[in-house]
């Protein structure tokens, strides 16, 4: 998955160190406010690759959401009892939106619409789910990152990856069972298959 923002920018910060920087961004520090900038920037990156734009509307998509995510850093209450990703992804794409209904008609909508957003667009706690699982697919190794992000966050068909890697289909589908067991210890959920 080469050129994939998220991939080439793994930023992700420890939760003590993350919890630390928001502190001291709330005091006032220019530094922690950088570094948290810096590391969220990827969400924007990701977020921009999800709208079908012209080539020569990318770059100026992806500033707007530098704005929003500068923004959202700067309002945040860290606080409060959510994750900042939950917080910047919705001021992210809103304001990615906005700035494509300014420019057409109708802004395009995002390629895996469905797929972020249940039949309940405010349904924090899916998203939220989404979204942690794209932050911690930056933790499995590369192989198996790629193939998790492919298939499972950008729907790419399981056929499609292999014959673009030139590998059997059966290949990827076994990297996706070992990744996806990979994912169940990270996020601490039981194996549906063992008995209580």
């Amino acid at each position: 998955m080469s050129g994939s923002p998220v991939v080439e920018e793994n930023c992700r910060l420890d939760p003590e160190v993350e919890k630390n920087l928001w502190m001291s961004c709330v005091d006032g520090d220019e530094d922690a406010r950088e570094k948290l900038i810096l590391s969220y920037r990827p969400l924007v990156f990701w977020i921009a690759r999800k709208f079908k734009v012209a080539p020569g509307l990318y770059a100026d998509l992806v500033q707007e959401g530098m704005l929003a995510l500068i923004k959202a850093v700067d309002r945040f209450e860290p606080e409060r009892d959510l994750r900042f990703v939950t917080y910047g992804y919705y001021r992210i794409r809103g304001q990615m939106t906005n700035f494509l209904q300014r420019g057409e008609a109708k802004a395009p909508m995002p390629l895996d619409n469905d797929e972020l957003e249940s039949a309940d667009p405010f349904d924090v706690d899916r998203t939220d789910w989404l979204l942690t699982l794209m932050d911690e697919v930056e933790r499995l190794p590369a192989r198996e990152c790629d193939v998790v992000k492919a298939l499972v966050l950008e729907g790419v068909k399981a056929r499609e990856y292999a014959e673009k890697l030139g590998v059997d289909v059966s290949h990827v589908y076994r990297i996706q069972r070992k990744a996806m067991r990979m994912l169940r210890e990270i996020l601490e959920f039981p194996d549906a298959t063992e008995k209580p």
